[in-house]
C-alpha cells in the first residue's frame, strides 16, 4: 500500500505550490509519509473494517488485525472511483477495463484505448495513456469536455487523441479480454462497434464511508459527509477531511487544508475535556 491516497495513482502533480517543476503522485505520498514519521506520527497500513462509538465518547476502530481505542479520530478515507454499470465492465475488469492509467497504462503498448470521461481527471489520464497507446479516444456524453481549458488544448491538439462527443458508452464486449465498445450517439440514436483494447472509467467518485454505518452521521444523497467549518461532523471528537466531505473542490491543496484544520479542532476538543 502507499501513502498519499489518490494522489498516488496519478503520474504528475503539477498544480501544488513549491513544485515549479512537477512530482509525481506516488513520489508525493512518499514525502508525505516520510515527513509525518519524522514528527513522531505511527503508521499502519490496515483496512479498517467498522467504526464504533461506545457509551462514554470512546471510538473503536477495528481493522482486521487490531481494535484501536481513541477519544478522537479524523475521517480522511477518501473516495473510491464510480462505477458506470455498463454491461461487461465488471466482467472485464481486470482484463481490459481499469480506473487507473497511472497503474495500469503500461499494460496497454501500441493498443487502442477508450477513455470515458470529461472531467480533468479523464483528460489528464487521456493524454498519460499516449505514452503507450497507438490511439486514445475519448468518449463524453456531452458536446464540450468538462475539464480547464489548458487540458482542453492539450488534448484536442494531440495527434494520438480521438473524441466521440454526445455519445455514451452502451457496452463492453470481448472474449478473454476487452476487444468491442459498443457507443450510443446521443443526437441519432445510431449505435456504432468500435474496436479497443481497453477501457478506463473516469465517471466521478463515490466515497469511502461504509464502515461508519453504525455511527449516525449528516450525509448527502451520494453519501459525502457534512461539516462545520471545523471539519465538525457533528458526532463529539468526530471530524472528516479531505474528498469524502461535502465540498466545491477536491484537490490536494484542499485536502491539506482540510487536515490542518480538523487537527487543530481535534487538539482543541481534547484539551476541553
Amino acid at each position: 500500500m502507499f501513502s498519499g491516497g489518490q494522489i498516488a495513482t496519478t503520474d504528475i502533480l503539477d498544480n501544488y505550490p513549491g513544485f515549479p517543476e512537477s512530482i509525481s503522485g506516488l513520489d508525493f505520498g512518499q514525502a508525505l509519509e516520510k515527513q509525518s514519521r519524522k514528527f513522531g506520527v505511527e503508521i499502519f497500513f490496515e483496512q479498517v473494517a467498522e467504526l464504533a462509538l461506545k457509551q462514554d465518547g470512546t471510538f473503536l476502530t477495528r481493522t482486521a488485525k487490531e481494535t484501536y481505542s481513541t477519544r478522537v479520530v479524523i475521517l480522511a478515507s477518501g473516495v473510491n472511483p464510480r462505477m458506470l454499470g455498463v454491461p461487461g465492465e465488471k466482467e472485464f475488469i481486470g482484463r481490459g477495463v481499469s480506473y487507473c492509467a497511472t497503474c495500469d497504462g503500461a499494460f496497454f503498448q501500441d493498443s487502442d484505448l477508450l477513455v470515458v470521461g470529461g472531467g480533468d481527471a479523464a483528460i489528464e489520464e487521456a493524454i498519460y495513456l499516449t505514452r503507450f497507446a497507438r490511439k486514445v479516444m475519448i468518449v463524453h456524453r456531452r458536446d464540450e469536455l468538462r475539464a480547464v481549458k489548458f487540458l482542453q488544448e492539450k488534448a484536442v491538439s494531440h495527434e494520438k487523441i480521438d473524441f466521440f462527443f454526445s455519445h455514451i458508452l452502451k457496452e463492453i464486449k470481448g472474449h478473454n479480454n476487452v476487444e468491442i465498445a459498443i457507443l450510443e450517439d446521443l443526437v441519432t440514436k445510431e449505435e456504432k462497434q468500435i474496436k479497443v483494447d481497453g477501457v478506463f472509467f473516469y465517471v466521478g467518485h463515490d466515497p469511502n464511508t461504509s464502515f461508519l454505518k453504525d455511527i449516525s452521521l449528516s450525509l448527502t444523497p451520494g453519501g459525502f459527509i457534512k461539516t462545520s467549518e471545523k471539519m465538525e461532523t457533528g458526532v463529539p471528537g468526530l471530524y472528516a477531511a479531505g474528498d469524502l466531505r461535502v465540498k466545491p473542490l477536491r484537490q490536494v491543496i484542499t485536502a491539506a487544508s482540510d487536515g490542518a484544520i480538523a487537527a487543530m479542532a481535534a487538539v482543541n476538543f481534547l484539551e476541553e475535556l
